[in-house]
C-alpha cells in the first residue's frame, strides 16, 4: 500500500509540484520572517547579551529599556558595594551622541559606552584590530566592525583616525567585534573619564551599575538586597540579572512597537496560503483519484488503510517541501551574510522544530479536507 501510494502521488506530476509549491512557499516566509523577526528582537539587548562579565545590571527603577536609563547619583555606587554577596561594582555610562567625522565634516549619531577605567568592565571581548590596553590612551576610543564601516564607507580597516564628540577629539585605538544594534548606529567604547569629556555636562553622567556576584552566592537574592537597600536612598533601584535586563528590553519593543504585529500578520499570512494552496490542490488530487479509492475498497481495504494512505501521500510531499523550503532559506541568509543590515540574522534550532511543526499542522490539515470524501465513499459507485 505504501509504494501504491506514492505512485498516486508522483502519478500526476502537476498536482504533486503544486502541493509541493504551497508546502515550500509556506515553509520559505514563515522561515524567513520568523528568523528576522527574532534576530530583530535580540539585536535590541545587544550591547545587554554582549556583556558577559557582569552579573547584574542595577539602575533606576523607572527604566524601561537600555536607552531609556534616567543618570543615577554617585553615592548609589557605594550603596551598591556595600550590599552583601557583590564582589564589585562599576559605573558605566551609556548613551547616544553626534560625530563629526573629518575630510568634509559629515555628521554620524553613535552610540558611547562609558566604561570603568581601572577594570574596563564591559568591554568587547575580541579585537580585530589594535588591543583592548590601547584604551587607557588620551583620547582614546574603541569602534565596532561594522560601526567603522557605518563611520568610513569604502575605507580599509586602519588605526589613529579622528573625529570630534561635542568638540572633543576623539582618536580610534582599536576595532572590535559586537553584536549588531537594533538601529545602524556605531557602538564606541571609552574610558568612564574619557566618556565624561563627551557627554554634556551633567552632575551626573551614571545611567548603570555593572555588578559581579561573589563565588557561590545566588543572583536573584542579590539583585532583591540591593533594591532594598536602595529604599534608602533618593530614588529607588532596580537589580536585573543580565537574561532578565535583555528581556526586559526585549519585552519593551514587543508592548510598544508595531514589530510583532507587522511580523505576524505576514506569518499567518504564509501559514494560511500554504495552507489554501496545499489544500485545495490536495483535495483535487484525492478527488482525481476516487476511482481508484473505490476501486481499493470494493477490493476490501478498509478506511483505515486509505487514511493512512492519504496522510502518508501528504506527509512525504510535506517533509520534501519543507527541506526544499527550508535549504531556500538558509541560501537567503547565506547570500546576504554580507549585507550589513542583515548581519547576524539566521535560523536557529527552535525554529527548524516550530516551522516542522506549523508545515505538520498545514499537512494534517489538508489531508483532512480530502479524506472526508473518501471515507463516504461508495465503492459501487466506481462501476457506475
Amino acid at each position: 500500500m505504501v509504494w501504491l501510494a506514492l505512485r498516486m502521488l508522483v502519478g500526476d506530476p502537476v498536482k504533486y509540484l503544486g502541493i509541493l509549491f504551497g508546502v515550500v512557499f509556506a515553509t520559505l516566509l514563515m522561515s524567513q520572517q520568523v528568523a528576522i523577526f527574532v534576530g530583530i528582537l535580540k539585536r535590541t539587548a545587544s550591547q545587554i547579551l554582549d556583556v558577559h562579565d557582569a552579573d547584574i545590571w542595577v539602575m533606576d527603577r523607572a527604566t524601561r529599556f537600555i536607552d531609556e536609563a534616567p543618570m543615577l547619583p554617585d553615592q548609589e555606587l557605594y550603596r551598591v558595594r556595600s550590599v552583601e554577596g557583590v564582589e564589585s561594582a562599576v559605573k558605566l555610562a551609556y548613551g547616544q551622541l553626534g560625530a563629526r567625522l573629518p575630510d568634509g565634516g559629515a555628521f554620524r549619531t553613535v552610540t558611547l559606552l562609558g566604561l570603568d577605567d581601572s577594570s574596563l568592565l564591559g568591554a568587547p571581548s575580541k579585537m580585530v584590530l589594535g588591543e583592548l590596553k590601547a584604551l587607557r590612551e588620551p583620547d582614546a576610543v574603541l569602534v565596532d566592525r561594522l560601526g567603522y564601516g557605518f563611520l568610513f564607507p569604502g575605507q580599509p580597516m586602519v588605526l589613529g583616525k579622528e573625529f570630534e564628540i561635542n568638540e572633543r577629539r576623539g582618536r580610534i585605538v582599536g576595532i572590535c567585534e559586537a553584536s549588531q544594534p537594533f538601529t545602524s548606529m556605531p557602538i564606541l567604547f571609552a574610558r568612564y573619564s574619557q566618556a565624561a569629556r563627551y557627554f554634556p555636562p551633567s552632575r551626573n553622567l551614571v545611567n548603570f551599575l555593572l555588578v559581579r556576584a561573589k563565588p557561590g552566592f545566588d543572583l536573584g537574592p542579590i539583585c532583591r538586597a540591593i533594591e532594598a537597600a536602595s529604599m534608602q536612598g533618593p530614588r529607588p533601584l532596580a537589580a536585573y540579572t543580565r537574561k532578565e535586563f535583555a528581556w526586559k528590553t526585549v519585552e519593551f519593543y514587543l508592548e510598544s512597537t508595531g514589530i510583532p504585529v507587522n511580523f505576524g500578520i505576514t506569518i499567518s499570512l504564509g501559514f494560511i496560503v500554504g495552507l489554501a494552496i496545499t489544500g485545495q490542490t490536495f483535495y483535487l488530487f484525492t478527488m482525481e483519484n476516487l476511482r481508484q479509492f473505490g476501486s481499493l475498497k470494493a477490493m476490501g481495504v478498509d478506511n483505515w488503510r486509505i487514511v493512512g494512505m492519504i496522510l502518508l501521500q501528504g506527509l512525504v510531499a510535506g517533509a520534501i517541501g519543507y527541506g526544499i523550503g527550508i535549504g531556500l532559506t538558509a541560501v537567503f541568509f547565506e547570500a546576504t551574510s554580507g549585507v550589513p543590515a542583515l548581519t547576524g540574522l539566521g535560523m536557529f534550532p527552535g525554529l527548524l522544530l516550530g516551522i516542522a511543526g506549523t508545515i505538520l499542522a498545514i499537512v494534517v490539515l489538508s489531508s483532512l479536507l480530502s479524506i472526508r470524501k473518501v471515507l463516504f465513499l461508495e465503492p459501487a459507485m466506481v462501476f457506475r
